[in-house]
């Protein structure tokens, strides 16, 4: 059964912890190297970048999904993934409208480079990215779908930033049908707390701020799967 090799857990330049080598070109030509076959580029709260990100994917044996690591009100991050650019977006200007408005301070946090497909600073994001959004974890799945996306909880085996770390329990309420597990040793860890764990489909990404960070190729999904993730809702 064929394979797909994916990592679906990377942040650009424009996150504010995320390396200024992090250029579009720089990431998905370094995903070519690694034999990464799909990518999906998701910064904090932020689509900026997937429109130069698209273009560049054009020419390159590489299939792209714009999305975006959103962090809820709980500061739970959540990886969001769209079929389009459109609605990717679409939902970027409806999670922006719910950022706090707090500017980012580059010093300290970071700069927030928005880039064109020749890896050209064309623009900062102004507002800091790592601020939680107006958008509660039981929200997130519907509003998702109705922007024609699929959402899963990111890295839930993290120490912060994780559905246990902040909430400390998983609710099949929620309505997620995938999980991120950063370390896939810790699967067996984490299995008996999640109700109905067994329906759910397990991913592993990088979350790359660097480019040695980006997967060297160790992650897969058979095609089922991989229509299945795409084609949750």
């Amino acid at each position: 059964m064929e394979k797909i090799v994916y990592d679906l857990h990377i942040h650009s330049a424009l996150s504010p912890c995320g390396d200024n080598d992090m250029t579009v070109n720089n990431i998905l030509n370094m995903a070519v190297l690694n034999g990464i076959q799909t990518l999906a580029i998701t910064d904090h709260n932020s689509c900026k970048n997937c429109p130069a990100a698209m273009q560049v994917a054009k020419d390159l044996p590489l299939d792209l999904i714009p999305g975006m690591e959103l962090c809820t009100s709980e500061e739970v991050h959540v990886i969001c993934l769209f079929p389009s650019l459109e609605g990717a977006m679409s939902f970027d200007a409806y999670v922006h409208d719910r950022l706090p408005p707090v500017e980012n301070r580059p010093e300290i946090f970071g700069e927030q480079r928005i880039l064109n497909a020749d890896d050209e600073i064309v623009g900062y994001e102004p507002y800091l990215l790592i601020n939680a959004a107006d958008i509660s974890i039981e929200e997130v799945v519907p509003l998702v779908r109705r922007f024609g996306g699929i959402c899963y909880p990111a890295h839930i085996d993290k120490s912060s930033t994780s559905v246990f770390s902040n909430l400390g329990y998983f609710s099949p309420d929620w309505g997620f049908r995938a999980v991120e597990i950063a370390d896939r040793s810790r699967t067996k860890e984490f299995s008996p707390q999640i109700p109905g764990f067994e329906n759910l489909l397990v991913l592993h990404s990088s979350d790359a701020h660097y480019l040695w960070d980006i997967s060297q190729g160790e992650n897969f999904l058979f095609c089922d799967d991989f229509r299945r993730l795409l084609g949750l809702y």
